[in-house]
């Protein structure tokens, strides 16, 4: 249901949403692929190759899923998986170029941390791309602490750990 108002929202997703969700996430993420130079090849795994299929199995397997509402329109998307020792990690945080620098990214990363303590966790954590400086520089902002780096050899990239307490 649409309104005449203008209206921003965040909801959990519905399976049939998926779609549309995955469109999100791979155009988020293909201006992060370009700028460190990511492809299909040496990076098949980056979420702006992700297939509808991983999202359907994760949605499947229970993991929590949400999208940001622009009047109507889906134009973010995060979804939360819990760790061992009942942390949640944050994952995937993608809203669409057109829409980014208007606070929608800190909304949901609110909203995500509310929804893992609702759901008793005391800590939610993170995995980037370290050398995106801006965006660990954006995440530090939040009052996310960065724990650590990890070199995988099937990654062209190290990843970058971060974690902040509820």
């Amino acid at each position: 249901m649409c309104f005449k108002e203008p209206i921003k929202m965040i909801r959990q997703i519905e399976r049939g949403e998926i779609k549309v969700c995955v469109e999100v996430i791979r155009k988020s993420f293909e201006t992060i692929a370009q700028q460190f130079n990511l492809t299909k090849e040496n990076c098949p795994g980056n979420a702006s190759f992700m297939k509808a299929e991983k999202l359907y199995k994760q949605y499947d397997g229970g993991r929590l899923m949400f999208a940001y509402l622009d009047n109507c329109v889906i134009v973010g998307y995060f979804s939360l998986s819990k760790n061992n020792g009942g942390s949640f990690e944050l994952n995937n945080l993608a809203i669409l170029v057109e829409y980014r620098h208007k606070g929608y990214g800190k909304e949901m990363i609110i909203f995500a941390l509310h929804k893992a303590r609702e759901m008793g966790s005391n800590k939610m954590t993170i995995g980037l791309i370290e050398e995106n400086i801006k965006l660990r520089n954006w995440y530090s902002s939040l009052g996310f602490i960065h724990t650590g780096t990890r070199k995988y050899k099937h990654l062209p990239f190290t990843v970058g750990f971060m974690r902040i307490g509820l």
